[in-house]
């Protein structure tokens, strides 16, 4: 199976604070251990088996271009205005080769293990979800801080892996983009699938295989979790506690 990997390079609108503290207006280009830090997904891409494109999107495309690896199978092309809108553009777009992988920029500890890892396990769905699960997480980095999504019988945080299998998966991105500006998105994106998933998320009456089953009947899709072997998947660069952290890890400090 050959997969086309997406990497979202994008920027939100205004002053990034965390990029200008590391002397750029781009986060992707942050140095991370002394390289930009969108060269890093991009580079384990490259050195995954069964990797056959990698497609890297962003608004400043010959900037991002300019620090990534010279290879045939990378491109460099525009973003759309949000994550889902840019999504949705690839997955109704007929040049698009199925299955598809998509990560972000600022995953700069992704390595080809856990690519192999999430892309093995989510043949076959038209939708998986890369996560970890705290306990694991935890016993690596004990004073580690993420966001965890609890549910009846552990809490999860997300490892910014995403595999899509078909564009019939078009029906979870449009309902992520109709709520994608509100801050409480996951209780506004469980509400608009129906009170039975809310309540039961609210109440913790459900395992994350039972939510993302009921999610994947009420849209009728096959979704799955892909729980990643390597806690590090969760671990991101995404404020400047983070990029302290990452940078110990790759130099063998943490």
């Amino acid at each position: 199976m050959t997969w086309t990997a997406v990497v979202l390079a994008g920027s939100r609108p205004g002053r990034d604070a965390f990029a200008q503290a590391h002397g750029t207006d781009l986060k992707a280009l942050i140095p991370v251990g002394g390289v930009a830090m969108v060269a890093r997904p991009v580079a384990a891409l490259l050195a995954t088996p069964g990797i056959g494109r990698v497609r890297v999107l962003a608004q400043q495309v010959e900037r991002i271009a300019a620090v990534l690896p010279s290879d045939a199978r990378v491109t460099v092309e525009p973003s759309g205005t949000t994550i889902a809108a840019t999504i949705e553009a690839i997955l109704v777009d007929p040049s698009t080769k199925f299955p598809l992988l998509v990560t972000t920029a600022d995953h700069a500890l992704l390595d080809p293990a856990m690519i192999a890892d999430f892309c093995a396990a989510a043949a076959g769905a038209d939708l998986a979800i890369g996560l970890v699960e705290r306990a694991a997480l935890e016993a690596r980095l004990p004073q580690t801080r993420r966001t965890w999504i609890r549910f009846r019988g552990g809490a999860y945080s997300g490892a910014n892996l995403f595999a899509f299998g078909s564009g019939q998966a078009i029906a979870a991105v449009r309902l992520w983009r109709g709520v994608e500006q509100d801050r409480k998105t996951g209780w506004r994106m469980l509400a608009a699938l129906g009170p039975a998933l809310l309540i039961g998320a609210v109440l913790r009456l459900r395992t994350i295989d039972q939510t993302l089953g009921a999610v994947g009947q009420r849209l009728g899709l096959r979704v799955s979790k892909v729980e990643l072997a390597n806690p590090l998947a969760a671990v991101d660069v995404d404020k400047p506690a983070d990029h302290i952290l990452v940078t110990a890890i790759l130099e063998g400090r943490a």
